[in-house]
């Protein structure tokens, strides 16, 4: 029974093939920032209603979410959706790919659920917003979008196969430095330099490397630098992400690069304020048995060159979503060994080879969850 809803979801989602490039290549070409994913909002819900899904659009209040069903009951499996972009360098990670193979697994394993073998089971498609920085998964869980799901997946495009990434936590820390304006020729002395301080702290940070872990990340810009160079700059604003393997490594790492932009201050006279603009991405979880599934489903669909781990230094709010909800978030190569982040990944996210890829990474996860709806003690295992 299990192959033959199997062959079911494939079906459905090579029939739809054609439309759901479509959709990864309109989102692609509207490549939209956090929170802002007006365009890829619309178009996704517009199709998922059209294709017989229950649409909760803005879902939980944020404006850029939405949930879709499909079917009642228990258990509640769910696909996760990513739309935003990058600033500058649009899709260049690729969420216009798991926008598309989320709605395909939607497609395929709605189809299943009509089917006359159907399992007993809910379809949840759930839009997730602002993944690059934004964390609007974790304001998803704050507004109590998962507390019905069972178990929850996502694939994401990259230059290899890896069912479970290494992806660590990560924090953000906006600083401000305020100093005081003066004339930078005629009355310098008069002023208190937050550039330099800014300046100080980027390099303090770069002398601390020294000390980090190998699996430990720093990387910051300066966003706001001064208004003119004749006026000693008043104020200095950076941005940095600091990232370690768990939480509490990456409370450690915070308290010694915290230290670097005080010391600045210090040394400089500034004010300085710290704050987090955005929640903590904690570090993903991959369920062993939802993995197990995946990559026996992705090796029977034609995937070879799998790695089942890896260690990795990036970060996902989906992390979030694997500490209170069996997860899984596998990446896929794409035809490429473009890197993820560059203008060459964003050209390679919208070839017929990636759209390839995506359909058949759609195909594992849709398979997968057929696996936990008709395996009998399945669920009771990756809960445990």
């Amino acid at each position: 029974m299990t192959m033959s809803l199997k062959g079911i979801a494939n079906a459905s989602i090579d029939g739809k093939a054609q439309e759901l490039f479509q959709l990864s290549d309109e989102i692609w070409k509207n490549p939209e920032l956090a929170f802002k994913e007006f365009k890829a909002h619309e178009l996704l819900t517009n199709f998922l209603e059209k294709e017989g899904f229950t649409v909760e659009r803005s879902y939980t209040g944020i404006e850029t979410a939405f949930r879709a069903t499909f079917g009642s009951g228990r258990p509640n499996v769910c696909v996760i959706c990513e739309y935003d972009a990058l600033p500058e360098i649009g899709h260049a990670c690729g969420h216009n790919l798991i926008a598309e193979a989320g709605i395909a697994t939607g497609l395929g394993l709605k189809a299943v659920l009509e089917s006359s073998d159907a399992p007993k089971g809910m379809l949840t498609i759930m839009g997730t917003p602002a993944e690059e920085g934004g964390a609007g998964k974790v304001f998803l869980i704050e507004n109590g979008a998962f507390v019905d799901i069972d178990i929850s997946m996502m694939v994401h495009p990259f230059p290899s196969t890896i069912v479970q990434p290494g992806m660590i936590a990560r924090k953000q820390l906006e600083v401000t430095y305020t100093g005081k304006a003066a004339h930078a020729a005629a009355f310098p002395w008069e002023g208190v330099n937050a550039l330099d301080a800014a300046v100080m702290a980027y390099t303090s940070i770069s002398a601390l490397r020294q000390q980090m872990k190998p699996t430990w990340r720093v990387h910051g810009i300066i966003t706001n630098g001064g208004a003119k160079p004749n006026i000693i700059p008043e104020k200095s604003v950076l941005l940095y992400y600091i990232r370690a393997p768990i939480s509490t490594e990456l409370e450690i790492l915070v308290e010694k690069v915290t230290k670097c932009f005080e010391a600045a201050a210090t040394a400089t006279g500034c004010q300085i304020e710290l704050r987090e603009p955005k929640p903590m991405y904690l570090n993903l979880k991959s369920n062993p048995f939802m993995s197990d599934l995946y990559f026996k489903n992705a090796t029977e669909l034609g995937c070879t060159k799998m790695a089942m781990e890896a260690e990795g230094s990036a970060s996902t709010d989906m992390g979030n979503v694997s500490h209170i909800v069996p997860s899984i978030h596998p990446c896929y190569a794409i035809g490429s060994g473009e890197v993820n982040h560059t203008r060459e990944f964003t050209a390679v996210a919208n070839t017929p080879e990636a759209h390839t890829a995506t359909l058949t990474a759609a195909k594992a996860m849709a398979h997968t969850c057929i696996d936990v709806l008709t395996t009998d003690g399945m669920l009771e295992k990756i809960k445990l």
